[in-house]
């Protein structure tokens, strides 16, 4: 596989909350064009330490980021050094921690809210340091990477769920609105970037709990949302990809090889291939749907 990937993470989304809330994407599974599975995110269920988990495969007990207030590069292989050492082009429109994890750190707001560098793993970025920036502004932020520098890996991360469940908690009518307003802008760029050929993945590092706060171990702070959309995706029901398969998974979707990062197998369509030699200038190739008895 070789593909365009794009990697959407809603800070702060928890599982049922997407589930009840996340209007469009909801409607892209009842139509049969996106599934949704549930994902158990690591611990402890924190922002930076599973930015970490998910971009590089690693937990966080071996990864050292165990706490937000951790301010360094990652010294993991991450999504973003991988397509780097392959010569793939990177994007991100992110919370400031994402540069301090693969570009400069700690982050410096005049040297780094726009990054336009062909040396930075994150190549071309537009980062924020408020955790009340607008989301709306932070998709357009993203849309406008897509249509200028058409990378290969584009990261989306907006933060407005994570803050208004912080002043506002779980089960209030901030958060799910708030939830809410976020699947309506997603669902204004969804479908141009499924127009444009791109493999999508909608998903949380972590949830949120009544107590306006997350880190530990209560299901609605670890149990998150994993929409795919594509046409790579098996739509298996039965799968169950794990947090720590994100990174390999896109991985495998970007045609890395060689990365050594746990893969979600079961997302992906299975397809079988036989290839025959015969004399010179005669080549067979046999492909078929795994169960689905084409060839």
């Amino acid at each position: 596989m070789s593909n365009k990937v794009i990697l959407v993470v809603l800070d702060g989304l928890a599982y049922e909350t997407a589930q009840q809330c996340m209007g469009f994407l909801q409607g892209l599974t009842e139509q049969g064009k996106a599934t949704l599975y549930k994902v158990q995110s690591e611990l402890p269920s924190m922002s930076r330490p599973m930015y970490e988990a998910i971009l590089t495969g690693v937990a966080p007990a071996n990864s050292g980021i165990v706490h937000n207030q951790i301010i360094r590069n990652s010294n993991q292989q991450s999504v973003f050094s991988l397509a780097h050492q392959a010569g793939l082009s990177t994007a991100a429109a992110a919370f400031h921690w994402i540069s301090e994890l693969y570009n400069r750190s700690p982050y410096d707001a005049v040297r780094d809210r726009f990054s336009n560098d062909p040396e930075q793993l994150i190549q071309n970025g537009i980062f924020y340091h408020q955790d009340s920036y607008p989301d709306s502004h932070l998709y357009l932020d993203a849309e406008w990477l897509r249509r200028n520098h058409d990378p290969d890996f584009l990261l989306v991360h907006p933060m407005n769920i994570d803050d208004a469940g912080h002043k506002s908690g779980l089960d209030s009518a901030d958060y799910r609105n708030t939830a809410r307003q976020s699947d309506v802008h997603l669902s204004e760029y969804i479908l141009q970037w499924m127009n444009a050929d791109y493999q999508i993945i909608v998903t949380a590092d972590h949830g949120m709990n009544v107590d306006k706060s997350h880190g530990g171990t209560l299901k609605e702070e670890r149990e998150v949302p994993l929409y795919v959309i594509g046409e790579c995706f098996s739509h298996d029901a039965e799968a169950k990809p794990r947090q720590l398969e994100l990174c390999g998974t896109v991985c495998e979707l970007l045609g890395l090889s060689g990365h050594g990062k746990p893969v979600a197998t079961k997302l992906f369509k299975a397809v079988n291939s036989i290839t025959l030699d015969l004399p010179e200038g005669q080549i067979i190739g046999l492909v078929g749907e795994s169960g689905s008895g084409k060839t």
